[in-house]
């Protein structure tokens, strides 16, 4: 807690390494471990709570090599390094397998609760070979388990979903949906597989089921990449600055637009690291979509009441401030936004963001729900 408030950070990431993933895959995909092996990457030593010496699972990653202004890319520029805007460095194996480590920078920061993102692994949806991305998912849940099983009451984490193998998804939805650890499904859909195509139908079924909410969380270097990750003239400021946003615009406008929120009238969603500001210009936009084009399924209610109902949540950057969460709340009340932090990626403001996010001047009431009441109502068992 901090100053007596309840915190529940809904973005945060673990990262954990090939080493620890090889001890959890199926006897069975041992042998194709072998497979893998060209995708095995070095930890960066400037990866943020990253274990050093050890490997990740990395496929298919983009470089971005132009500055803007410039001509041509530069050859020894990547678009990776970034400033660390905390005070203070995560502990080392956060991201792999040091649950004490982690829990430990939460007390530092005043965290009682973190949801865990995975990052580099997710990139094998890319890989031709589904079976592949299948076999590390399986992997990553049973590591959650032991990880997360350490502090049940403080560490969360999501069921991933494959969009190219539904049977399997649905299988460790069934396999992990009342587990402790698990409280969000995350479909991991490629560009090239529609969020609402019906083939997906099965994902959204089992969730419901279970009652965990679907969550989405684009990426900017590796696949799934986000949508029009081509079109960034090769300039990590520009894809920084579309990734998550129009990542998250487009899923919940497809799963609004598709009906699936109609079908699924518990089925809560939320949208992760895409920043709030956006929001009610997209709801108004896609109610003008909506009565103009059309291309839609027949809803029950115009798409930007969809955001306001109860059932859609999303997290904060603290950048934009009080001042645009204000403006937000007053379109769409203050039921939807939750904390974030971004925690150990360089973004976050580490040990000092949930201190920061104290400084805006909100009501009490509605800093109650920001803080951890809005995650508690999307996340089972939050």
């Amino acid at each position: 807690m901090k100053d007596g408030l309840r915190v529940f950070d809904a973005d945060t990431h673990v990262e954990p390494s090939a080493e620890v993933l090889d001890k959890y895959v199926d006897p069975g995909f041992r042998p194709r471990l072998a497979e893998l092996a060209a995708y095995r990457v070095p930890v960066r030593p400037n990866n943020p709570g990253g274990a050093p010496g050890r490997h990740v699972y990395r496929y298919g990653q983009i470089a971005y090599r132009r500055i803007l202004g410039e001509a041509a890319p530069r050859e020894t520029h990547s678009g990776r390094d970034t400033h660390w805007m905390g005070s203070k460095m995560p502990r080392v194996g956060v991201q792999d397998d040091q649950a004490e480590s982690r829990v430990r920078d939460m007390d530092d920061e005043g965290a009682d609760g973190h949801f865990l993102i995975p990052t580099a692994w997710t990139s094998l949806v890319g890989h031709e070979d589904p079976s592949l991305e299948v076999g590390i998912i399986r992997a990553y849940h049973r590591h959650m388990s032991d990880f997360c099983g350490q502090y049940p009451d403080r560490l969360k984490s999501m069921i991933v979903a494959s969009a190219r193998d539904v049977d399997a998804a649905v299988h460790e939805i069934r396999e992990w949906g009342k587990s402790r650890w698990a409280v969000a499904v995350m479909p991991l859909v490629c560009n090239d597989r529609p969020a609402d195509h019906p083939d997906l139908e099965p994902i959204w079924r089992a969730a419901a089921e279970h009652d965990l909410p679907i969550v989405h969380h684009s990426f900017t270097w590796t696949p799934p990449y986000f949508p029009g990750y081509a079109d960034c003239w090769d300039n990590i400021f520009l894809g920084r600055l579309a990734s998550h946003p129009w990542g998250a615009m487009r899923f919940i406008a497809s799963v609004i637009g598709g009906g699936i929120m109609d079908r699924f009238p518990d089925l809560r969603v939320g949208t992760l690291e895409c920043g709030f500001g956006w929001l009610p210009f997209w709801g108004r936009r896609m109610d003008e979509q909506y009565a103009y084009v059309g291309s839609t399924a027949e809803l029950k209610m115009k798409p930007s009441e969809y955001l306001s109902s109860g059932r859609y949540f999303c997290s904060v950057e603290r950048h934009e401030g009080a001042d645009m969460y204000d403006a937000v709340t007053r379109f769409l009340g203050d039921g939807v936004l939750m904390y974030a932090s971004d925690y150990p990626h360089s973004e976050c403001q580490f040990p000092d963001t949930v201190a920061n996010f104290l400084k805006w001047d909100i009501k009490p009431e509605a800093r109650i729900k920001l803080m951890a009441g809005n995650a508690s109502r999307l996340f089972k068992q939050a």
